[in-house]
């Protein structure tokens, strides 16, 4: 498993293809031969860019569903949407399909954010938007998430 660490800024040409920060390049460096792929998230207006290793061990819970069940099948169908096989080519650069540029909204200006084992793909406006969310919604997320309950009352 990949820890990615890191967000960066960086632009998009109007061919739709970006220069890979040499800081991303080379925590990826163990899985470049191996491929990515790009989808659209389910949660916000961004894209995800998994190595392909991650991208598989995904894939494996998603093929665990039960695909007679149709909230499956449509989970599985939004999930995989728009889904794109993707590498970063000799120059370091990545091509980001056109319909998943229009998904997301992304103009210009980007910003990679690291999500543990992907990376997350956003145009650099509303990606300020989200991180800049009040402290003290951002505080009350961190609790209900990271806020430990055990029984002993210690946290």
């Amino acid at each position: 498993m990949i820890n990615l660490i890191g967000t960066y800024e960086c632009k998009v040409d109007a061919k739709g293809r970006m220069l890979v920060p040499a800081a991303i390049k080379k925590q990826l460096s163990p899985v470049l031969q191996e491929g990515f792929v790009v989808k659209r998230s389910l949660f916000e207006a961004c894209l995800e860019l998994y190595p392909m290793a991650e991208w598989h061990e995904a894939m494996k819970e998603v093929n665990g569903l039960n695909r007679f069940r149709k909230k499956n099948n449509d989970f599985i169908r939004k999930f995989t949407a728009g889904v794109k096989i993707i590498e970063i080519d000799a120059a370091g650069r990545l091509l980001i399909p056109k319909d998943l540029i229009g998904i997301a909204g992304i103009k210009k200006e980007i910003v990679l954010s690291s999500a543990i084992n992907i990376i997350e793909i956003w145009d650099k406006e509303k990606y300020e938007e989200v991180i800049n969310d009040s402290p003290e919604n951002i505080a009350d997320l961190a609790e209900e998430v990271m806020g430990n309950d055990d029984a002993d009352g210690i946290s």
